[in-house]
């Protein structure tokens, strides 16, 4: 059965509206841009052809309502990261930069690379997403009452009513706190209590980290390989080299999501201590010269490769069984 012909559809996506480029088969390309909502979602949506696969950036929250409707009527999508479009844009050269002109290098980008379809996130883990943030927010509130009040602390003489009106507002924070752990560990719990238990096996991985590999990775379902999961979070390192007279330093690619590095680095630094593996492997790229960084990010990797090994084998940490290689390909 030959492989159908589809009319790739760039969206460049914003808060308020969105524009689209398409050129059908008929050869006569059309663009416009509509309103990023309910009304708007459903104007494009009748202006698309047939075999549509629209391919729109990861920007921020505001991409996700129209792909998630696109996605209920059936059309196909891709949702790509932004510096990505970015950098096959500058390989274009392409000197304009409107919203219109980047729908169509979206469009185009579609057109030639091979793309996978999007699929929406689980109700669950969309819940416990924004249960984190909103925690993350909480934090940063606590942060700055508790540093406004040693301020003013600091200076010997404090209103009585502000300093018990900052204390009683840090006790509601603290609760509220409090209520967002629970309500993410009961989500956990819920939908993939088993795999977090058998993540947090793994010395080095705390509830913290296991809670956004599994959120981030959807429980590691689309994922085939250790390498793939590596890719997509931004570990993979990126060596700057020209001849023999241009030796840049290797480091990450930071395409991924910066909140599970960073939870993953403070897990290795944790895992080169008390995970046997990573302490060997760590050790050894030292004793070969190898800086710290470089031996912390081949710790972290080993710990991602740890993870995807029990994610897809079901079976709990074993420091005596160290060899997952038959599981983590």
């Amino acid at each position: 059965m030959p492989k159908p012909i589809h009319v790739f559809i760039g969206v460049d996506i914003s808060k308020d509206n969105f524009d689209f480029y398409f050129k059908p088969t008929d050869g006569k390309a059309l663009k416009g841009k509509v309103v990023n909502n309910a009304e708007g979602f459903l104007e494009f949506f009748l202006k698309l052809p047939e075999n549509s696969w629209v391919v729109m950036e990861a920007s921020g929250p505001y991409y996700y309502q129209l792909a998630s409707f696109l996605y209920d009527k059936g059309v196909k999508l891709s949702v790509i990261n932004p510096l990505v479009i970015k950098r096959f844009t500058q390989m274009q050269l392409k000197r304009t930069k409107t919203d219109s002109a980047d729908a169509h290098s979206i469009a185009t980008y579609g057109g030639l690379m091979d793309i996978k379809p999007w699929e929406p996130l689980k109700e669950c883990y969309m819940e416990i997403k924004q249960w984190y943030v909103y925690r993350k927010q909480l934090l940063k509130h606590q942060h700055a009452i508790l540093m406004k009040l040693e301020a003013f602390i600091a200076t010997g003489s404090v209103n009585k009513l502000i300093r018990k009106s900052m204390e009683e507002e840090l006790l509601r924070v603290e609760e509220n706190i409090k209520d967002a752990d629970k309500q993410m560990n009961m989500l956990i719990e819920k939908e993939n209590g088993a795999l977090k238990k058998q993540l947090e096996s793994v010395p080095g991985i705390g509830p913290k980290t296991s809670l956004l590999l599994i959120v981030a990775l959807r429980g590691f379902d689309s994922f085939e390989t250790y390498k793939q999961v590596i890719s997509y979070l931004g570990l993979s390192p990126r060596i700057y080299e020209s001849g023999t007279s241009v030796k840049g330093k290797a480091k990450i690619c930071k395409m991924g999501m910066a909140e599970v590095r960073k939870c993953l680095y403070m897990a290795a630094r944790a895992a080169k201590i008390h995970n046997n593996t990573c302490k060997d492997l760590y050790l050894r790229l030292r004793a070969k010269g190898k800086a710290h960084r470089v031996a912390m990010i081949a710790v972290v990797n080993k710990l991602i490769k740890q993870a995807f090994a029990i994610a897809k084998s079901g079976i709990a940490y074993d420091k005596s069984y160290s060899n997952f290689n038959a599981v983590a390909k």
